[in-house]
C-alpha cells in the first residue's frame, strides 16, 4: 500500500483562512504563474491582470489539490485552464483594436534573464494563437500530446500538426 502524499502544510491552513499561509503559497507561485500567463498571451498588457486571477483561482481551488502531483504540476493546470478561459472570454468581448505593449523595468541584475524571455514571448508573439497555446503547454509546461489535446480540446493529430507548423514558423527568418 502506498504512503498516503506529503501535503505542504500551508495549504490545509490557508483553505482554513490562515491568511499568513495563503499569502506565502501566493509568494512562492507568482514568479511561476506570471511567467506561465505572459507566455500565453500576446503582448504584456493583460498578462498581471490574468496573472492575479489566475492567483485567486488557485486560492480557490486549493481544497481540490489531493497532493498526488507537485503543488506546481497541479498550479500550472490551474493557470493554464484559467488563463485559456478568460483569454476566450476577453477575445468574445473584446472588439478589433491591438493592444500596444509596455516595456516593464527591471534591475540590472535580473536584466539577462529578463531579456532572453523578453526574446522568447517575442518569438511567440508572431505566432497564431493555436499554434503558441500548444508550443507552450508541450514544450514549456512539458505536458504530453494527449495532455495538450485535453486542455486544448482538439485531437492529438491537431496539436501535433499545431505544434510541428509553430515550431517552423519560429525557425525560419521572417522576409520582408
Amino acid at each position: 500500500m502506498a504512503p498516503p502524499p506529503v501535503i505542504d502544510p500551508r495549504i490545509p491552513r490557508a483553505i482554513a483562512g490562515d491568511r499568513g499561509a495563503a499569502e506565502s503559497l501566493v509568494l512562492e507561485l507568482m514568479p511561476r504563474v506570471r511567467n506561465l500567463v505572459r507566455y500565453l498571451v500576446r503582448g504584456d498588457s493583460e498578462v498581471d491582470d490574468l496573472a492575479q486571477e489566475a492567483l485567486i483561482a488557485l486560492l480557490k481551488g486549493l481544497s481540490g489539490f489531493r497532493g498526488e502531483g507537485s503543488l506546481k504540476s497541479w498550479a500550472d493546470k490551474v493557470v493554464v485552464r484559467e488563463t485559456l478561459g478568460r483569454i476566450k472570454k476577453r477575445r468574445q468581448e473584446r472588439s478589433r483594436f491591438e493592444i500596444r505593449t509596455e516595456l516593464t523595468a527591471v534591475s540590472d541584475a535580473r536584466a539577462d534573464v529578463y531579456l532572453a524571455r523578453r526574446a522568447a514571448v517575442q518569438a511567440l508573439d508572431i505566432l497564431p494563437d493555436e499554434q503558441r497555446e500548444a508550443i507552450v503547454l508541450h514544450h514549456a509546461l512539458e505536458l504530453s500530446i494527449p495532455e495538450v489535446a485535453e486542455l486544448l480540446g482538439a485531437s492529438p493529430d491537431t496539436i501535433k500538426s499545431r505544434i510541428r507548423l509553430g515550431m517552423q514558423k519560429l525557425r525560419l527568418p521572417e522576409t520582408v
